[in-house]
């Protein structure tokens, strides 16, 4: 039987199946929750931030210079993920890592025209994560001298481990949501695909739509309870007519 669905069914049969839609999200909710909470390890990020700064022999600031120390940010972001700093920054502070990996959790970034950029590291150590980013410019500020023979680099502001430094990953109450969404769109649909993989018959277009018939009339149904109770019911009534009858 070929059976569709018309979109005036749909919230029919998502009441019909609310109990499995139901324990689909709250099981994709779980899941996402125990994800967050007790497996996934926690993502801290800390930052610093460095200043190009370079003056012509006059001491005043103009604008080419100021380009030519703009243009030298994406040089210096090649430099600071270079092997020759992150190898004494892992040196320094005796990681245990490799330059690619440390090189995945450095990101820099800088606004349009600013002659200052942001270098954000990211690790599972909040302390750690404040480490290697202070480390990292200090190392950086000191070598750039001997790479480029410049002196134009400064650290505004260094790393600092806060308090109770927050994890930026995961992010539960995202995941969490999530979870929720996926678990109800998977219960609707396994609800829809249910009720289109029934084959029963459950009213009289059914049948019509099976057989190709015109329906000429329904036997209702009789619960057990009732018919027990008419059946009862008939039989003390002949017994009356019998006894009325031999009297």
């Amino acid at each position: 039987m070929n059976k569709t669905i018309k979109v005036s069914d749909l919230m029919t049969i998502l009441k019909k199946r609310w109990l499995l839609i139901a324990l689909s999200t709250l099981l994709a909710a779980a899941i996402s929750g125990i994800l967050s909470y007790f497996i996934l390890a926690p993502v801290y990020q800390s930052s610093t931030q460095i200043l190009v700064n370079e003056r012509n022999s006059s001491n005043q600031t103009d604008t080419t210079f100021l380009q030519s120390n703009v243009d030298l940010i994406d040089t210096y972001r090649d430099i600071i993920k270079s092997p020759i700093i992150l190898e004494k920054v892992i040196h320094n502070l005796q990681l245990n890592t490799t330059i690619e990996n440390l090189n995945k959790n450095i990101n820099i970034t800088s606004q349009q025209n600013s002659q200052v950029f942001t270098l954000v590291v990211q690790n599972h150590n909040a302390q750690q994560a404040v480490e290697i980013a202070n480390n990292i410019s200090e190392t950086f500020q000191r070598d750039i001298q001997t790479i480029m023979k410049v002196d134009n680099v400064s650290i505004l502001a260094k790393a600092e481990l806060k308090q109770n430094p927050i994890p930026i990953k995961p992010n539960k109450v995202l995941n969490i949501t999530i979870g929720i969404l996926v678990g109800f769109m998977f219960g609707s649909g396994l609800a829809l695909l249910m009720e289109i993989l029934d084959n029963t018959l459950k009213n009289e277009e059914d049948i019509i739509d099976v057989l190709g018939v015109t329906l000429v009339g329904t036997i209702p149904k009789i619960e057990n309870k009732l018919l027990e109770r008419k059946i009862k019911s008939a039989k003390r009534k002949s017994g009356d007519e019998t006894i009325a009858s031999k009297a």
